[in-house]
């Protein structure tokens, strides 16, 4: 099962990554590989109730890696994570099969919530670099999350969302009218209306101004 499942991780880097020469080099050199590896012992110890020690192999995998995974974390094998530095996966998070993690991904909760506190990325999801994906919500199948995007809801399959918070720019490759409510943004028409109320009261002021000179011309006359 270890094996199998090690087979599997170095196979997704080599599918993933075109700087990837061979399968004993990824073995050796890759950061998110070794950290699938110490964390696929760690859950074994979790699971058996050794939990202190599995935390401690977490730890320790962090400190290898840069990239930390809670021992009770639900990974698939066949997950690629692309360098690693910076990823955080949460206790109760799930990720399936193919799915692919960048650098700086934090797979997390917000804080408020028990139980299901993190994510289930479904099969295939790719997760950009930076990206915050925060709840116990699910990224759907094929999803693709962009770059510093901050995802705070459920994600429809195949769907691409972009932003903070994120919003669906698309789904099955094709433009979605999610943006725009962006247009009608609130605190966007306040800073307008401040900005038009501003100018109302500097022409107010310009007219009170040219009255003053006036009456200041006339009491020289």
């Amino acid at each position: 099962m270890f094996f199998s499942g090690l087979r599997k991780d170095i196979a997704a880097a080599k599918r993933n990554d075109p700087a990837a020469r061979n399968k004993f080099e990824i073995w050796l050199t890759y950061s998110g590989v070794r950290a699938l590896i110490w964390h696929r012992r760690a859950n074994f110890f979790y699971r058996i109730h050794l939990k202190l020690f599995a935390r401690m192999l977490s730890q320790w995998a962090k400190f290898r890696t840069g990239i930390e995974i809670h021992p009770a974390a639900k990974i698939a094998a066949g997950v690629f994570i692309d360098h690693g530095a910076g990823v955080v996966i949460g206790e109760t998070a799930e990720v399936e099969e193919g799915v692919v993690i960048y650098q700086g991904v934090t797979l997390g909760g917000t804080g408020k919530e028990r139980g299901k506190r993190h994510p289930t990325i479904r099969k295939n999801a790719v997760i950009s670099s930076g990206a915050k994906v925060l709840g116990g919500f699910t990224v759907g199948e094929g999803a693709r999350i962009g770059a510093g995007a901050v995802v705070l809801k459920e994600v429809p399959p195949y769907a691409t969302v972009v932003g903070i918070p994120a919003r669906i720019v698309r789904i099955n490759g094709e433009k979605t009218q999610d943006l725009i409510p962006e247009k009608e943004d609130p605190l966007l028409k306040e800073v307008c209306a401040l900005r038009e109320r501003v100018f109302a009261l500097e022409e107010k002021l310009n007219a009170l101004s040219a009255q003053e000179e006036k009456v200041e011309k006339r009491g020289d006359v």
